[in-house]
């Protein structure tokens, strides 16, 4: 039984990832501020599930304070290793408030490294992101340069990817860093597409649609970016590794995928195309499967079908769940 300090475990990949270290029989030191940057009833739904675990332990605390993250890893040493999945994370919203940003996806990872530092912890995972590869020909590989971020989260995840590279070449921190690719599924961010298409189409309203339609994104089944998380704990030095599903589908594709299942009909309402937003991701993945022998298993039609059961089945306390700002 390894120990692993989880943050952003009450999250979307947070709490799968916890899950899985589990139900593997980790002991797992999850970390979550439980902030309102959308419902909360979501993050404390996935919470309850983790709390059913004897080897899981919880900390209301936020990776922003240094002497909270120290406090929480004094007391649970030896730690064998830490998933830093807490993050401020959608690219609109980064516009509006860059600062929190900063705070947490760049100096929150900061406070990780050098809790890590102090205590001779060796490993470190990073959630990175996939919208750093803005302008970049698809599909995306990891040695594209991606030194012209276009929003201030991806460029809050850029300084967190390079200060994780000064912590291995100055301490001997092996991290490895993980591009994730449009993370979806059961208990997934309200603000993201898949959630807000089947919510709306569901209940009649109009599919907020921004641009034509046409922009095409890596959708993966949040399983998959969980299993290749963990499969990321073996690895040894600095490495940036892609987790996508490396077949990108058309928004109106999914949105027909969406209206079968569901027996409705979507009424779309298109908005304008976000500046700040990618026209397309597509993860070349060959690195991921060359060193960690992981490749995706969920495919997007068996995705879908299982988030809209789980919809389905907690529709009642979804009606009034809040979908994001537009």
């Amino acid at each position: 039984m390894k120990t692993l300090v989880v943050t952003g475990s009450a999250g979307f990949i947070g709490w799968k990832t916890s899950e899985k270290l589990l139900e593997a029989g980790h002991k797992v030191v999850g970390i979550d501020n439980l902030n309102d940057y959308y419902d909360i009833r979501l993050k404390e739904w996935r919470l309850n599930s983790l709390k059913k675990h004897g080897n899981f332990v919880f900390y209301h605390a936020d990776i922003e304070d240094f002497s909270q993250v120290s406090k929480i890893f004094d007391s649970n040493m030896p730690i064998d290793g830490v998933i830093n999945l807490a993050a401020r994370a959608g690219v609109r919203y980064s516009l509006k408030d860059p600062f929190v940003y900063v705070r947490t996806n760049t100096i929150g990872h900061l406070n990780i490294l050098e809790a890590c530092r102090l205590r001779g912890v060796k490993k470190v995972i990073l959630a990175s992101t996939s919208s750093l590869y803005a302008g970049q020909k698809t599909p995306f590989k990891e040695e594209l340069a991606v030194n012209k971020p276009i929003s201030p989260y991806a460029a809050s995840k850029k300084s967190a990817e390079v200060m994780s590279y000064t912590y291995f070449y100055l301490y001997g921190i092996s991290t490895t860093v993980l591009r994730y690719f449009t993370v979806y599924g059961p208990a997934g961010r309200p603000d993201m597409s898949i959630f807000r298409f089947i919510k709306w189409i569901d209940e009649g309203k109009k599919v907020k649609v921004f641009g034509d339609g046409k922009q095409s994104r890596d959708f993966t089944y949040v399983s998959d970016i969980a299993e290749g998380t963990i499969r990321a704990l073996s690895l040894d030095g600095y490495d940036i590794i892609n987790l996508g599903n490396n077949e990108p589908h058309i928004l109106m594709d999914i949105i027909k995928m969406i209206e079968d299942v569901l027996g409705k009909k979507a009424e779309i309402e298109y908005l304008k195309f976000h500046k700040a937003d990618l026209k397309e991701t597509w993860a070349d993945i060959q690195k991921a499967n060359n060193l960690l022998a992981w490749k995706p298993q969920i495919s997007i039609e068996e995705g879908i079908k299982q988030t809209i059961e789980w919809y389905v089945k907690n529709k009642k306390w979804l009606e009034d769940i809040f979908l994001g700002e537009e």
